[in-house]
């Protein structure tokens, strides 16, 4: 039996269990960092007021890969070539040496080929620090449920920074958006969905597509990295007053250039050609203010991009698919109807 047992820390420690040992990490996380939710064996921890709820299925992951019980379809290296964008890690970082052997991959949970499907690209969230396990393969067969094809992007996090994990997600875009006719995606239906600085990244992405560079040399990157529609699920947007302090920190570093960060509070970025969007955020959301998805909204309206929007009263930060916490699990009921409504 488990119990799941919501813990706030300056320090998180994980354990990674492999088949010949368990390796231990740390992350120190500035003021404003995310909690996380560990499932542990109920002798194991004394039972805690709940913060929030996350579950951490392969959570810190440095080198990424998913249970055995629970594979995708393949696991496809983002840059089989090497990574070519020049993106550097932080020197001297204690989680350096992980980073250098951290490779991105794209987890695939394909349906059928037999005709185009809709795909939705998932990034989970985790600060820039993690990619939480909650929030990436369970969507992805959600997205199955409904007749979408699922990848979930395991892009990098610090100590890369941006636009390493921008450059990640569009590499992402791109490849299925290369491979539609082989799998069975509609290349017109290719949607982006993140949790919270997941959430960040796909609505960077939904804010800086381009339509490829058709001489480039890589015919990967003649590709459009454009989504067709986004889905924000208690995102962090802002990088002012009511952004999260650990996500910007661990994407930008210690030297902030101001206007770097003014471009990626994503309030500021937004424009027309932005696609369609569904965001949800609760009211009371500790880790990362619902001002976030209003901000958003606010920015989309003004760019005349349409948009839905769903607002709980309660519910903590990491909820993921809200499975059994009414009323915030009706965000996937809401987000199916949305995706209707645009003729996925």
């Amino acid at each position: 039996m488990e119990r799941t047992t919501c813990v706030s820390r300056r320090t998180l420690w994980v354990k990674q269990l492999s088949r010949e040992k368990n390796e231990k990490y740390s992350r120190d996380s500035p003021k404003g960092q995310l909690n996380y939710v560990i499932k542990v064996p109920a002798p194991a921890l004394p039972q805690l007021p709940c913060l929030f709820a996350i579950g951490l299925t392969a959570a810190l992951m440095m080198i990424s890969a998913p249970v055995d019980a629970a594979k995708p379809v393949e696991q496809q290296p983002l840059w089989p070539a090497g990574i070519s964008d020049r993106v550097t890690a932080v020197e001297g970082d204690v989680r350096a040496q992980a980073a250098a052997v951290f490779v991105p991959v794209l987890q695939h949970y394909r349906l059928g080929a037999e005709y185009p499907r809709p795909a939705i690209i998932i990034c989970p969230g985790g600060g820039y620090g993690m990619r939480a396990g909650h929030e990436g393969e369970p969507l992805a067969k959600w997205a199955n449920s409904l007749g979408f094809h699922g990848f979930v992007c395991q892009y990098r996090v610090n100590p890369w920074l941006h636009p390493a994990p921008l450059n990640d997600l569009q590499r992402a875009i791109r490849i299925v958006r290369a491979n539609a006719t082989a799998w069975g995606v509609d290349p017109r239906k290719i949607a982006v969905l993140g949790f919270s600085a997941g959430g960040h990244l796909v609505s960077s992405a939904a804010c800086f597509g381009d339509d490829g560079a058709p001489t480039a040399e890589d015919p990967l990157d003649r590709m459009s990295s454009r989504a067709n529609a986004l889905v924000a699920c208690y995102p962090v947007i802002s990088f002012g007053p009511f952004g999260h302090v650990g996500s910007r920190n661990h994407l930008l570093g210690k030297n902030q250039d101001p206007d770097l960060v003014r471009q990626l509070s994503l309030e500021n970025s937004v424009t027309s050609a932005h696609p369609p969007a569904f965001l949800w955020h609760t009211s009371d959301d500790a880790a990362v203010p619902v001002e976030n998805s209003l901000l958003y909204a606010q920015a989309l309206r003004a760019a005349k991009v349409p948009f839905a929007l769903e607002i709980y009263p309660h519910g903590c930060h990491g909820l993921g698919l809200a499975t059994g916490k009414a009323p915030v699990e009706n965000w996937t009921a809401a987000c199916a109807a949305w995706f209707r409504s645009l003729g996925w």
